[in-house]
């Protein structure tokens, strides 16, 4: 049976943005005014503001043979309120912008807005405003994000000194590995009428992958102990890749050890399948969104408390230089290869 389709065109972009945004609520008291005005009114008391965007484009960041609308949606968002939680702050307002062609109907665009009104909801965000414009080149997301914070929390990667303790939240590698699975499907299937691969036992890769969530929670828990982290990264491009950003923004080395890094045993399973050396997954493989960051080291009893957060080093002097210390002891100089968007 075929599905409706209704033709952007037929609406208009004023009456397609008020189809789209129309069941989004403000809930924040620093939203004044949203969709539907020239311009957004914001309201921020004794609060420093966080702004943060990504552009996200079709047949670099994502493809829609194996990415739904809705998660596209939904992972567009979260992606945005992690680089806010890396901050040590809360996201409160999200706009969206998009380019798209005309082989989208209004439907499809209803199922973008339904991932992004999901996250928004669990989030606590607010959708304020955006443009929409027609494209030749498929479909391009623009999504910024504002959020707030006490200007004594707010985190930066250049805070990191000696001795500190390098903790990273979640396990790694999972949405890299989930990736490879979606990339090596559409070969199998391509040139068939229906993408629809076997996934059993592998639900959490592409979780991972299609559907990541921003570590809003660790920064509760970081609240509630009283721990302010001395530097903090989300890891979009690879635990490698942001550990070297902490450490040249700190101007500090790093000791990393092999056997303290989280990887889930899905992931383990699926690079020995693909013959992929694990730990080189979980150190350059990117998408992870989880939280990488450095406290004191006589806050190793606190931080082991909280769940979900693992300490798998601890800082160095800079003299010393940044490296990986595998399990048989051998120390190996940790490079800034993580995952590229350009080339995936």
């Amino acid at each position: 049976m075929e599905q409706n389709r209704t033709e952007i065109s037929s609406l208009g972009e004023f009456k397609l943005i008020n189809h789209l945004t129309k069941t989004f609520e403000l809930k924040n008291d620093s939203s004044k005014k949203g969709v539907g005005d020239d311009a957004a009114v914001l309201e921020y008391l004794d609060k420093q503001i966080l702004v943060t965007t990504d552009l996200l484009l079709e047949g670099i960041h994502f493809d829609l043979t194996y990415v739904p609308m809705k998660h596209l949606g939904y992972k567009a968002a979260i992606v945005n309120f992690s680089d806010i939680f890396a901050m040590n702050g809360q996201p409160r307002q999200l706009t969206v912008s998009m380019g798209v062609s005309k082989r989208f109907s209004v439907e499809d665009l209803e199922l973008l807005y339904s991932g992004i009104q999901l996250a928004c909801e669990q989030y606590n965000v607010d959708l304020i405003g955006g443009d929409t414009s027609a494209s030749m080149t498929g479909l391009t997301l623009s999504i910024t994000c504002i959020g707030e914070a006490e200007k004594s929390k707010i985190v930066y990667r250049n805070g990191a000194k000696e001795n500190d303790l390098i903790c990273v939240t979640g396990d790694l590698g999972a949405a890299y590995m989930g990736l490879q699975l979606l990339e090596r499907e559409k070969t199998v299937f391509k040139g068939a009428s229906e993408f629809n691969p076997d996934f059993a036992g592998k639900e959490y890769l592409l979780e991972r992958q299609l559907k990541p969530e921003a570590r809003g929670d660790i920064i509760v828990a970081l609240a509630e102990n009283n721990i302010l982290p001395t530097s903090m990264i989300d890891i979009s491009d690879g635990l490698s890749s942001e550990l070297l950003h902490i450490c040249t923004q700190s101007n500090v080395g790093c000791r990393v050890y092999e056997e303290r890094i989280p990887i889930d045993y899905q992931t383990a399973i699926l690079a020995e399948e693909f013959n992929m050396n694990l730990v080189t997954a979980a150190l350059n493989g990117g998408e992870d969104y989880e939280l990488l960051f450095t406290v004191p080291l006589e806050l190793h009893d606190h931080i082991e408390a909280i769940k979900g957060v693992r300490v798998i080093g601890h800082i160095t002097n800079e003299s010393l230089g940044s490296c990986l210390v595998t399990r048989d002891g051998a120390e190996i100089t940790l490079k800034a290869q993580g995952w590229n968007s350009v080339n995936n």
